[in-house]
């Protein structure tokens, strides 16, 4: 390989670990690929211009041309000459999207979705501006120390938007591909540096020589210049108090002072939480209340409205109280409550700077920085405080407003209805017009209200889709409103303008729906559960909750008619559970024949996440990266098996279904899933015994400690009840049990076993089985076939 080849590789690599430093700014993080690809053709035109060989400066300009008809292709095509060529239509476009790039940039907390095509102009483009420079530096001019320059902006504009959690360890990444670029430079360059650190190397008769610098010598160098960089932070003192900096610590303050929160918006991950194949539990809830139905765990309030979406305000934050909590805004003495106290646990995981509470909270015992915001009456947390593994108690209202209470309520005083009906110029009149419409003939604001959530929720003929997209931008709840699909999100969001077009004072509120009650007798919420809501002001009650998405949560006591003639045809409505897919589209249960169900990992769905609609690019975008895609599966081809098994391990162990109707196939697949985990730590199965036989042979061959055995005992007595039991019943936890199981085979057995049960798995073997039967059948078909074939020919002849 010569050096000019080495050096344009290593200014390719470099460009792109310093770009790693963006990947924690956006989700998901596949535009990296993207980069990758453009990036490595950019870098392939100028190593072919290089060899030709052009002048320098015909160089750098064949590469900017090429780099601006590739963004071309990707972002703006269709107001370009023939797919490639930007003209005048294009360049508005590429405007309007780094301006609308950069709108996103100041509306999403971190980190923002990578659907906004602006957001993803603005990162593809500006790595492969810096990838030109640093190819034109190091490679074109010979110049490999001053390519650090743009390497360094790039970092530096990463990290300054990062929350500073890992910025270590991205610097590493950037200054090995840096380094990484200097030695590929050549030996030349790094001589004088080695003699200091490693001696010149010397002749046979004792006499330096210079001619070659070890490259032993550059890594010495690299370590010590990567030490001094990681150790010389630690004691200069931090830089806080930033623009950005309210993003990463959430509040301001000492402990017993002022200080506000930054209109960061929440709602960023709601969608991922909806979409997760696995729902992970989030909080565990010990409640008094009656009816956990109503439980809904409020995380913060939304208030803040410019027309595109809902983000809370800047608030100021205070102490929080000692003793009982202030009443809530607006609420009066004669309507009835009553207060509950309610235990919660967050997972060690979970990670929240709001404190997940029941709605309105009356006092609150939590250890760690918090601070309170009393409008929302919500606690945020201080400099870096979050929820993670935390227990805390909560006191809280339940209030119970009657229909005629609210019905009869004054109008609100004069700075709640001017702050909370506020609406942007930029809001399509469709959404006022669509409010009156919908609410025509009603008498106060209540049965507006009720109105609006009947219609959302029953009567309007709207379809809760997770997978949905309405695009960004003024005019998305207009097109939510005409194509009447969305999530908790748009609904929510769609509700509280209307209301406010209706002068109602409005707001969300984002959370968690009700959960699900265990057998212990607390309530389990999961990701799944993550939920948002209009809260809607009414004078002598306060900010009072509706529900307007269908199929989630349930609807509020006080917006039902006491006569039996209702519309809405169940009072409450199960949040979904783990079991229960996100999407309304019908469940893969829905659609599998019996036959397919006793299957090996029964109906997998598809995640929603992998069938989100493509962006504008369309099928000839993909179709070129295709290639690309065929390449990294061809290097990727020695992890084959272990991806086929990790694919297999998910599908097993995953959500499948709705109901008692998938607990047969559910509980096979976990069993097989079993067996196959001790296969691949070599205990191969064995079919002619019984589960109960079978698991005795796995915790005796695997040596499994007292937990580990019991848990393979719990999914063999499983597997025994769904096969003859007369209506089998699901079995909690087996996933977990599978889990314990794989962690003792893992303890017991050496370290070359377990690297093999992970990188080439056993069991993978299958594969083969699978596509041996499947030929064998295929010619049992063609040979069944052959008389008929005969037959007729001779019925021609």
């Amino acid at each position: 390989m010569s050096g000019r080849v080495r050096l344009t590789l290593g200014a390719w690599a470099a460009t792109l670990m310093a770009a790693c430093a963006l990947l924690p700014l956006v989700r998901p993080v596949t535009w990296i690929v993207q980069a990758a690809f453009l990036l490595a053709v950019q870098s392939g035109v100028g190593a072919a211009a290089r060899r030709v060989p052009l002048a320098r400066p015909l160089t750098v300009a064949a590469q900017a041309v090429v780099t601006v008809l590739m963004l071309t292709f990707v972002f703006v095509r269709e107001q370009a000459l023939a797919g490639l060529v930007p003209g005048p239509q294009a360049l508005d476009r590429f405007a309007l999207l780094l301006r609308q790039g950069g709108e996103d940039i100041a509306r999403y907390a971190i980190p923002a979705p990578l659907e906004s095509d602006g957001i993803r102009l603005m990162l593809i483009g500006g790595v492969l501006i810096i990838g030109l420079l640093v190819d034109t530096l190091a490679v074109t001019f010979r110049s490999a120390a001053p390519a650090g320059l743009p390497l360094l902006a790039l970092y530096s504009v990463a990290a300054g938007l990062s929350d500073g959690g890992a910025d270590w360890l991205w610097f590493l990444v950037a200054a090995a591909g840096y380094l990484m670029l200097l030695l590929a430079e050549g030996r030349d360059r790094l001589s004088q540096w080695g003699r200091v650190f490693g001696g010149a190397p010397r002749t046979a008769g004792g006499e330096p020589s210079g001619a070659v610098a070890p490259v032993r010598a550059g890594r010495r160098i690299g370590a010590v210049a990567l030490g001094i960089a990681l150790v010389v932070p630690v004691g200069l003192p931090a830089m806080n108090g930033g623009l950005l900096d309210s993003v990463g610590t959430g509040a301001g303050g000492g402990a017993g002072g002022g200080g506000t929160i930054s209109a960061v918006n929440p709602l960023v991950s709601l969608r991922d939480s909806l979409n997760v194949d696995e729902d992970r539990q989030v909080l565990s809830v010990k409640t008094k209340m009656t009816d956990v139905s109503d439980l809904y765990l409020r995380i913060v309030s939304l208030d803040d409205f410019d027309g595109t979406t809902w983000k809370p305000s800047r608030r100021s934050i205070t102490a929080v109280p000692g003793g009982t909590f202030p009443t809530p805004v607006g609420l009066g003495p004669d309507v009835k409550r009553t207060e509950v106290e309610s235990t919660i646990t967050a997972a060690g995981w979970y990670a929240q700077d709001w404190l997940p509470m029941p709605y309105p909270p009356s006092g609150v015992d939590i250890r760690g920085n918090w601070r309170y915001e009393p409008l929302g009456m919500t606690l945020v947390g201080d400099h870096g405080q979050n929820t993670r593994g935390l227990t805390y108690q909560v006191k809280s209202l339940d209030v119970q407003p009657t229909a005629e209470q609210l019905s009869s309520a004054p109008p609100p005083p004069a700075d709640i209805g001017r702050d909370f009906t506020r609406l942007p110029d930029s809001l399509p009149p469709v959404v006022a017009r669509t409010a009156r419409q919908v609410t025509a003939g009603a008498a106060s604001p209540y049965d507006r209200a009720v109105e609006l959530q009947d219609w959302f929720a029953v009567t309007g003929g709207f379809e809760y889709d997770t997978r949905v997209q309405v695009g960004s931008g003024s005019d998305a709840i207009a097109r939510f409103l005409r194509d009447k699909q969305g999530f908790c999100v748009h609904f929510s969001f769609a509700m509280a303008a209307m209301a406010r077009s209706l002068g109602i004072p409005a707001r969300v509120a984002v959370g968690f729906a009700p959960g699900s009650p265990q057998a212990d007798g607390s309530v389990s919420v999961g990701l799944r559960d993550a939920h948002a809501w209009p809260e809607l002001y009414f004078e002598g009650v306060g900010w009072t909750r509706f529900e307007p998405t269908p199929n989630r949560g349930s609807i509020p006591p006080y917006t039902l008619p006491e006569d039996s003639g209702s519309s809405v045809p169940d009072v409450v409505r199960p949040t979904e559970t783990s079991s229960a897919a996100p999407s309304a589209a019908p469940s893969a249960s829905e659609s599998c024949t019996p036959e397919q169900k006793k299957l090996d990992g029964g109906c997998a769905s598809d995640s929603p996440q992998a069938v989100l609609p493509t962006d504008d690019g369309g099928p000839k975008w993909y179709a070129i990266l295709g290639w690309v895609l065929a390449g990294l599966a061809v290097a990727a081809l020695p992890l084959a098996p272990m991806l086929w098994r990790t694919r297999i391990r998910a599908a097993r162990l995953g959500a499948h279904g709705r109901g008692e109707a998938d607990t047969v196939p559910r509980t096979l697949a976990v069993w097989q899933e079993l067996t196959d985990t001790a296969w691949d730590f070599g205990i191969p199965p064995d079919e002619s015994l019984t589960s109960r036989k079978a698991a005795a042979r796995i915790v005796r061959l695997g040596d499994l400690d007292a937990s580990a055995a019991a848990s393979v005992h719990r999914v063999a007595d499983a597997v025994e009840r769904v096969l003859y039991a007369p209506r089998p019943r699901p079995t909690a936890g087996l996933t977990e049990d599978v889990h314990r199981v794989t962690a003792g085979l893992r303890a017991t057995a050496g370290r070359g076993a377990g690297l093999r049960a992970v990188l080439v798995p056993r069991s993978t073997v299958r594969v083969v089985w699978a596509a041996s039967a499947w030929w064998s059948g295929l010619g049992r078909r063609a040979v069944a076939l052959r008389p008929v074939w005969r037959k007729a020919s001779g019925q021609q002849g």
